[in-house]
Formats: structure tokens, C-alpha cells, sequence
């Protein structure tokens, strides 16, 4: 079993409806899964788009990390996700990242863990530090912390 640390977002419908419902899918998959607060960000990439609610789950997993993948993306799918009709970094129903792994470190083909966007985006690094103040980046062994100081704020709100 590792332990995994997974992104979520979306800026579609009730987006904060679908992360908690996506969490419970995701229980499904994670022993001891955790939730973290949700979060309003806006859009960093393609800004002319709604604003983001995003949050990180955390749990004890047994799948392979493709196995996560196919799993997580299956997920989105059932909340309405066509990845081959949405236009890049825009909105969606429900994005579902695989931010760690463990200690592992994964390049492969739509596949890299930790996930490469993790130590610059505040509206992933803040709900994975909800769920632990003191993970270390397992290439750097940096806390995490220091990456989200070190960063510009970015339109980042706790919703609740």
C-alpha cells in the first residue's frame, strides 16, 4: 500500500457537489481517505473561464500508480469529463490529479509523479498542506511549505 496524495478541481455545475460526491468515489478506492477544506481559486492558464473549487484527497492505496490512473480518470468520465471535446486547461466537470505517490518517482508516457505542476500551483499545494503541514517533496526532500512562501499569491480563498 502507498500513500497518496490526489488533486482535485473543477469549475462546471456545482462544483463543490462534485468534489464531495467524486470524494466518495475516491473512498472507494483509498483506505482512510481524507478530504480536505475546499478551495476557490481562479483560473491561472485559460483565465476567461469561471473560477476553480479544488480540494486533495489523501489514503492508503493498493493500485499500481497506472492503475490509479485509469481508475481516477474513470471517475471523471462518470462526472462527465470528455477529455477529447474540452479545450486544454479549460473548464471541466472534474479534474482528478495524481499529485504523490509515495516516495515514488514516475515519467512515463501521461503519467509523472509527483505530479510536475505541484510546487507551483497554490490551489494544489494548499489543500495537500490541509491534509499535512509537513509533507516533504520526495525529490527535494523541501517541506512543501516553503514552496507555497516562496510563491506569488495566486487568487486562492478557502471557500468554508
Amino acid at each position: 500500500m502507498a500513500r497518496v496524495f490526489l488533486g482535485l478541481g473543477s469549475n462546471l455545475g456545482d462544483s463543490a457537489s462534485t468534489l464531495r460526491a467524486a470524494f466518495g468515489k475516491l473512498s472507494e478506492l483509498l483506505e482512510g481517505a481524507r478530504l480536505s477544506r475546499l478551495w476557490r481559486s481562479r483560473a491561472l492558464y485559460f483565465t476567461q473561464q469561471p473560477a476553480f473549487i479544488n480540494a486533495a484527497v489523501v489514503g492508503e492505496c493498493s493500485l499500481s500508480p497506472r492503475g490509479l490512473l485509469e481508475a481516477v480518470n474513470g471517475i471523471e468520465a462518470a462526472f462527465g469529463r470528455d477529455r477529447s471535446k474540452e479545450l486544454a486547461k479549460g473548464p471541466r466537470s472534474l479534474d482528478i490529479d495524481i499529485l504523490l505517490y509515495g516516495s515514488l518517482l514516475v515519467s512515463e508516457a501521461n503519467l509523472v509523479i509527483p505530479h510536475p505542476g505541484l510546487g507551483q500551483r497554490l490551489f494544489a499545494l494548499l489543500p495537500v498542506l490541509d491534509l499535512e503541514p509537513g509533507l516533504l517533496d520526495p525529490r527535494s526532500g523541501e517541506a512543501f511549505s516553503r514552496f507555497a512562501e516562496a510563491l506569488p499569491l495566486q487568487g486562492i480563498y478557502l471557500l468554508e
